[in-house]
């Protein structure tokens, strides 16, 4: 038994080190999450806000809401569960690249021009759209992406096995026995950090709140399957 917990521990020790890394580049690199989040939270950032690309919304909104698919292939899909997220994504890109709600209305009442603004560490272009980042939003972005791959790789193990009916214990699902709520968790960090506004103050929240109570919903839902309670002994809720 003792061997058993030791390899279980080993096997999740580099997960568990990147994760830990992830959570504390904020407090390492304090003052500039520091200027990001009251240049986006007072609306100082508007005059370097996109507006009125409606392709971009779009795209976005399409690509992020195909995310949602792979969650009904472990269980009988609920779409009344997937709402909140999809007016989460709607009205997160509406405001992005459409129309910055909340910067606007904030930036009536906090906006100093002589307040500091967070430093580009990259920039890019999309659509002939120039898209620049700070440190934050590029620490928002690798969440997101670490999310994306988890989904991913939890949808591969899925689809390979649903015809099968068989529990998925491989793959991604040998360190994690919720994989893509954690990769939706991330995901929802992420634009947190990125596109710290009220909209994402409010909803972030309620959102990870959401997708924890979802993943354990689908623990009662397996608990009277045999093998999945020795599938519990040896992996870990999320990480």
């Amino acid at each position: 038994m003792v061997d058993k917990h030791q390899k279980n521990l080993r096997r999740n020790f580099i997960p568990r080190l990147i994760l830990i890394i992830l959570a504390a580049i904020p407090l390492i690199y304090f003052s500039q999450f520091y200027i990001h989040f009251q240049a986006y939270l007072t609306g100082n950032i508007i005059n370097q806000v996109i507006t009125q690309h409606w392709d971009i919304v779009i795209i976005s909104i399409i690509l992020f809401l195909a995310f949602l698919i792979p969650l009904s292939y472990r269980k009988k899909a609920n779409w009344s569960e997937y709402g909140l997220a999809t007016a989460f994504f709607v009205s997160l890109f509406v405001e992005m690249y459409g129309i910055p709600l909340t910067i606007l209305l904030a930036s009536r009442y906090f906006a100093s021009p002589a307040m500091a603004l967070p430093p580009d560490v990259f920039s890019f272009s999309f659509l002939g759209t120039k898209i620049a980042m700070d440190a934050a939003m590029a620490y928002g972005s690798v969440l997101m992406l670490i999310g994306m791959t988890l989904i991913l790789a939890g949808w591969v193990n899925l689809y390979k096995s649903v015809k099968k009916n068989t529990l998925v214990t491989t793959g991604i699902y040998a360190y994690s026995r919720h994989p893509q709520y954690l990769g939706f968790i991330l995901i929802i960090a992420g634009w947190f950090f990125g596109w710290p506004t009220f909209l994402t103050l409010i909803f972030s929240p309620i959102l990870i709140y959401k997708y924890v109570q979802a993943a354990k919903l689908e623990e009662e839902e397996m608990a009277k399957v045999v093998d999945y309670q020795k599938y519990k002994e040896r992996v870990p809720f999320f990480i």
